[in-house]
């Protein structure tokens, strides 16, 4: 019965898993097609241009869309592994086991004590209701990154550092993965470490090989505010009451233009500063890291940053999908809520984009609407995840902070007695209340 039930519980998932792929596998193809603008042209136009370039020695140093930290060329390049296809084709295909590969990973961390296999529907829900967008962007490879360096911090610190600064070089948000990481001890040590010095050396590596790998600084610093971005709400009603401004292709990304913008793009760097602030206090104020922290702190802040950005693309999705799911995965995480939020946003980003994106671009009722609800949902997410984080880690009885399943003080098991020598005693992860003796002064 209980290898029935563990068959099950990795063949159903799995089953789920390649219908739904299936469906993503059609739309990107082509076989089927949805309304709205055709999102494989990133790959067949644009990253297939970027590859051409890229082989030549040099990054796109003319293409002000190139906006990618340096590792990303190595994601651009990557169809060059399958010759035999094409390049879309070779994409796709990539980026299909690259997901397997995740959801590998959430099936085996399901397994292990203390965690559970809901992560895995996470991800297999998230994906799919992203639709082709996912298959269309290399952000599945670097949040597939990210899971991995998450699940490996636990037991293998140094690869989870040499992860996190991989994947930082290749789109820069998993740098966010170090928001919860403890800051003292051997292991805590040796992620840092392991990360400055891959970052570092990484860096210097690519700036040797081809001029222009650090250009995506500049390019990024000079994006305006996007037609799906929170503060872009404002101009989509504002449309309805004679602002003059227009929406252009700007830095590769549809932008509004014309009076009031810089003032918006402004506010919204200012909340992106704000979450720094919060995130910086919050980092002062804990009191006890748990099992849980690091994921619960890398969702919460990836989820601010995006939330407050002055672009929202639809593939951003996928980071808080992928980080979600390590969340909803760890049993001591306290994230579901603003997961379930992220997963419905997901769904509602699919009718935006590419459904509805015509609707959004015209600032239609229906388009506003979509954008509203989807950007409503992430503030919401964001509110709710930054509350949970930070009572989780007071560790003053008020969250589950070293606290077992049955509310009692959770013990690390005793380690094991070398030959000869006693067991060591277990260690207490939290203060238990000690018994006084009949007629004893209570302890200072």
């Amino acid at each position: 019965m209980d290898r029935i039930s563990r068959a099950r519980g990795v063949w159903l998932p799995v089953a789920v898993w390649a219908a739904t792929r299936a469906v993503v596998l059609l739309c990107v193809l082509r076989v089927l097609v949805l309304p709205g603008p055709d999102v494989t042209t990133d790959v067949s136009v644009i990253y297939q241009g970027w590859s051409g370039v890229l082989k030549t020695g040099t990054f796109p140093l003319n293409d002000v869309t190139w906006q990618y930290p340096p590792a990303a060329a190595l994601a651009i390049l990557s169809p060059g592994l399958l010759p035999f296809l094409d390049y879309a084709t070779a994409f796709f295909t990539l980026i299909l086991v690259t997901d397997a590969a995740t959801l590998a990973l959430l099936l085996r961390a399901g397994r292990r004590a203390e965690h559970r296999p809901a992560g895995a529907w996470v991800w297999i829900a998230g994906v799919a209701l992203l639709g082709p967008t996912a298959y269309a962007r290399y952000d599945l490879m670097v949040t597939a990154v990210a899971v991995a360096a998450l699940f490996a911090a636990v037991r293998r610190p140094r690869v989870a550092g040499a992860l996190i600064a991989f994947g930082a070089l290749l789109k820069v948000w998993p740098a966010l993965l170090l928001t919860g990481a403890a800051l003292r001890g051997r292991r805590a040590r040796a992620l840092w470490r392991t990360a400055a010095g891959t970052a570092a050396g990484l860096t210097l590596l690519l700036v040797a090989a081809a001029p222009g790998a650090l250009a995506f600084l500049t390019f990024q610093r000079d994006r305006g505010t996007e037609v799906e971005s929170l503060g872009a709400l404002v101009f989509h009603v504002a449309r309805h009451y004679g602002w003059d401004g227009q929406v252009l292709l700007n830095y590769g990304s549809l932008e509004f233009l014309g009076p009031g913008v810089p003032f918006v793009s402004t506010v919204a760097l200012t909340l992106s500063l704000a979450a720094v602030g919060w995130l910086f206090l919050w980092r002062v104020r804990v009191r006890e890291l748990r099992p849980g922290t690091l994921c619960e702190a890398a969702f919460t802040a990836t989820l601010l940053f995006t939330t407050t950005s002055r672009v929202i693309s639809p593939q951003y999705m996928l980071w808080l999908v992928g980080l979600g799911a390590v969340c909803v995965t760890v049993r001591a995480a306290r994230q579901t809520l603003p997961v379930v939020l992220v997963l419905v946003a997901t769904g509602v980003t699919l009718l935006e984009f590419p459904v509805g994106f015509a609707q959004v671009v015209a600032s239609d009722p229906w388009g506003v609407a979509l954008l509203a609800v989807r950007n409503g949902l992430l503030v919401g997410a964001s509110l709710i995840a930054c509350r949970r984080l930070w009572v989780s880690t007071r560790g003053d009885g008020h969250g589950r902070a070293g606290r077992g399943r049955t509310g009692t003080v959770g013990v690390v098991r005793p380690r094991r007695a070398v030959a000869g020598a006693p067991a060591a005693p277990p260690e207490l992860t939290g203060t238990a209340p000690q018994p006084r003796t009949e007629g004893a002064p209570p302890s200072p």
